[in-house]
């Protein structure tokens, strides 16, 4: 007569594949809804939590139901394995988030001027909800500085206008969409190049020049008229940018100054939700400046 043995089962195990198809179509839902829908940014985060810890326990049962596998030899070893397969992609999004969550500083604002960032032309609104975050301080400038010291402005031996068309194409190709602009290319006028004045008598001459000449009112330090004239030989540039995957919004503000024959370039970029930006405000800064200096090779200089 044969001896049938039956082979226990691991629940685990079984429960652990559903969990982690569960995982990973959570969290590939959410990244759709949000990169091309109208899903908001904070609810993202908070799903794509759940997702991560809905993933980390579809791993934790896998292992028991692959324990179970190797002690009392229970099936289940191929859903141990399927769960682990669909668990991966959250698991690694929620690991790496976590890495650079706690070795990255505490931040969502950087600028390759620390000391005199530029300003916002149109400060960026959106709804935190949940993401609160606080005004950028000096000591966020210093966390800055010791986490990404190679982010510094660039000096490029050119004219205004040339520069602020390879920062225009520059940022176009990094997928920078210009929102609003401030400023002029247009160089001061030297007192040698203004037309004379006619000499009384000539045909060229005023003969009913009023007899008093208007003395122009000086004018509030910080209204429109003035920053105008503050922004001559200088140009702002303000855009919006999303990730690839991600779909996350940064804003950016470039600003150009003419300087000595010499073109000073300086960038600002601002993660639009949450006090803490992963880095990914420092790796959008850098790679665009990377981008801008291989356009405008052989005059870039310190």
């Amino acid at each position: 007569m044969a001896i049938r043995y039956d082979r226990p089962v691991s629940s685990a195990a079984r429960f652990s594949r559903l969990l982690g198809a569960f995982s990973l179509v959570l969290a590939l839902a959410v990244l759709i809804a949000h990169r091309f829908g109208g899903l908001a940014t904070p609810y993202l985060v908070l799903l794509l939590m759940f997702a991560a810890g809905c993933a980390l326990l579809t791993a934790l049962l896998a292992a028991i139901g692959l324990r179970s596998l190797w002690l009392t030899g229970a099936e289940g070893g191929l859903a141990a394995l399927a769960a682990l397969i669909y668990a991966a992609f959250p698991l690694g999004l929620g690991a790496v988030a976590a890495e650079r969550y706690l070795s990255l500083p505490d931040i969502y604002d950087v600028s390759t001027d620390p000391v005199a960032a530029p300003d916002w032309l149109s400060t960026p609104k959106s709804d935190q909800i949940w993401l609160k975050r606080n005004l950028v301080t000096p000591g966020d400038r210093e966390q800055q500085l010791a986490a990404y010291p190679e982010l510094t402005g660039r000096r490029y031996e050119g004219a205004l206008d040339r520069v602020l068309e390879a920062v225009r194409k520059v940022a176009k190709q990094s997928g920078f969409v210009i929102v609003k602009s401030a400023g002029t290319t247009e160089p001061d006028r030297d007192l040698e190049d203004r037309p004379e004045k006619p000499a009384p008598g000539s045909d060229d001459a005023v003969t009913d020049a009023p007899g008093i000449i208007p003395v122009p009112t000086p004018r509030p330090y910080l209204d429109d008229v003035a920053k105008l004239i503050r922004g001559a030989n200088g140009v702002t540039l303000q855009a919006t940018t999303r990730t690839l995957v991600l779909g996350l919004r940064f804003d950016i503000l470039i600003r150009l100054r003419e300087e000595a024959e010499t073109t000073f370039v300086d960038i600002r970029v601002a993660s639009r939700y949450g006090q803490h930006d992963l880095g990914l405000s420092a790796a959008i800064a850098g790679d665009y400046l990377k981008a801008l200096d291989a356009e405008l090779l052989g005059i870039a200089g310190g």
